[in-house]
């Protein structure tokens, strides 16, 4: 997979060699759109943390008479696809900045997103053990092999959402408010669906063993209540300050943001009491050159406000806007890239970005104005407050002690504590690194192709990703 990125890097460069334009102010020569535009793909990408998908995506941008151009007036997106490892993307998303009056702004989104096979690797990052032989069914001499589905749940997930945003008088500063619900259904992978139509002596056929979820229900550390999912409905608020040029595609200019996300408890209806989560946000975009080189940076806070927040609930970063259909983190494409999706988990987290973006071709094509980037990447996060910490101390316990100890409880029984948890105290730095490729279409319609590398083995190799839009 390295080479097929280095290979295509290679075939980006011999494009510059045909067509690039090296007139800094190619930008302001570029085609002003109107009417509605289209960018649509079938979708045939990989994703190395969800597999090889297929399906079809569209997004459709109405630039009106032009005047707002390179925003847009309204946006639509549209997908429905499948990835090979169990998951599932539909998707509808409107956001509309012309309809309402006094300058209202409403995004609306509708997904369902079922996954039998999402990631899983427990809490707090660095304070628990990733080893990938436990799942690696390939090397028939790795003697450590417990399933290919150690490190996976179930989690199907059905989302709504519905925030309007209004500028403060004639300020770079917004308000944003907002509703929505999540409704999760969790669990343990279905073994006996993967295995359907396998034979007993088929070597693809997964045993039938518990899983690292199952584990930590069984020891406690996801509470029962918890451990099938919930109803969430949830308020947003908080102010946004944005200087950027361009929304979709920014040369500079600021997009910081504090926000709240308070889902209160409904009884009968939500299986969960009330909980707020707070989340601080800065990103800023320098102009080296001139339409051509961009620093830009991502600082991030995201934490517990109050209450106890399901384990599953944990991992969804809040924006005041993300066309992105998933916004897991840390770990993936759309956090920590190179690093395992999901892999820092914790009650309070804190990440950083930093990207160089090379707009090294801007031409025009037919009626379409194109860009490609070249954007190095550093990204880095941590878990700097534990969550679940009373019961992994508990589990943590159990584990140290002999299987004839008789204090130690039959549910720990053959299992040992190095196999799950570090003897670190706390989490450490999580550091990926790599380079991405972009390909825009009018500023809004970006399809982004990222490499990336882990700097340490307990959080994976590497991750290849093929998706829409920038990171940040």
């Amino acid at each position: 997979m390295k080479r097929t990125f280095l290979l295509f890097i290679a075939v980006m460069f011999s494009v510059v060699a045909l067509c690039n334009d090296p007139d800094t102010t190619a930008v302001s020569k570029e085609k002003i759109k109107t009417g509605w535009n289209f960018g649509g793909l079938p979708v045939v990408s990989y994703n190395t943390d969800l597999g090889f998908q297929y399906g079809a995506l569209g997004q459709v941008f109405h630039y009106g008479d032009g005047s707002r151009y390179p925003d847009y007036f309204r946006a639509i997106k549209v997908e429905a696809s499948t990835y090979t490892k169990g998951s599932s993307v539909f998707q509808l998303f409107y956001d509309d900045k012309a309809s309402l009056p006094y300058g209202l702004r409403f995004t609306t989104d509708l997904s369902y997103l079922p996954s039998r096979a999402d990631h899983f690797y427990g809490f707090n990052g660095a304070m628990t053990v990733f080893n990938s032989d436990f799942s690696n069914s390939k090397d028939t001499t790795n003697t450590d092999y417990i399933s290919r589905m150690f490190y996976r749940q179930k989690r199907n997930l059905l989302r709504y959402t519905f925030d309007l945003q209004q500028s403060i008088g004639n300020s770079d500063f917004k308000w944003l408010a907002g509703i929505g619900v999540y409704w999760f259904q969790m669990g343990t992978v279905d073994i006996d669906r993967l295995n359907k139509k396998k034979d007993e002596d088929d070597p693809n056929r997964l045993p039938e063993v518990d899983l690292l979820y199952d584990n930590y229900v069984k020891w406690g550390i996801i509470d029962e209540e918890e451990a099938d999912g919930g109803l969430h409905p949830f308020v947003k608020f908080g102010v946004i300050y944005d200087t950027r040029d361009i929304e979709a595609n920014p040369n500079k200019g600021i997009w910081t943001e504090l926000l709240f996300n308070i889902a209160p408890s409904f009884g009968a209806v939500s299986n969960h009491s009330s909980y707020g989560l707070v989340a601080l946000t800065h990103r800023q975009y320098i102009s080296l050159v001139p339409n051509r080189l961009i620093f830009a940076y991502r600082l991030g806070y995201q934490g517990t406000l109050f209450g106890t927040v399901p384990y599953y609930v944990q991992p969804f970063m809040i924006s005041s806007f993300s066309a992105a259909t998933t916004s897991d983190g840390l770990g993936g494409a759309k956090s920590l890239r190179g690093i395992l999706k999901d892999r820092v988990v914790g009650s309070h987290i804190a990440f950083g970005s930093l990207e160089l973006r090379w707009r090294f071709v801007n031409f025009t094509l037919g009626k379409q104005n194109i860009y490609l980037t070249l954007a190095p990447f550093v990204d880095a996060g941590s878990a700097v407050v534990q969550m679940k910490k009373d019961e992994i101390v508990n589990a943590k316990y159990q584990l140290s002690l002999s299987d004839d100890d008789p204090l130690k409880e039959e549910a720990f029984l053959g299992y040992s504590l190095e196999d799950y948890f570090t003897d670190a105290e706390h989490d450490k730095l999580h550091l990926g690194y790599g380079a991405g490729f972009y390909f825009s279409m009018n500023h809004n319609f970006v399809v982004a192709i990222n490499y990336g590398r882990s700097a340490y083995k307990n959080d994976g190799l590497s991750g290849f990703y093929i998706n829409i839009g920038f990171v940040f």
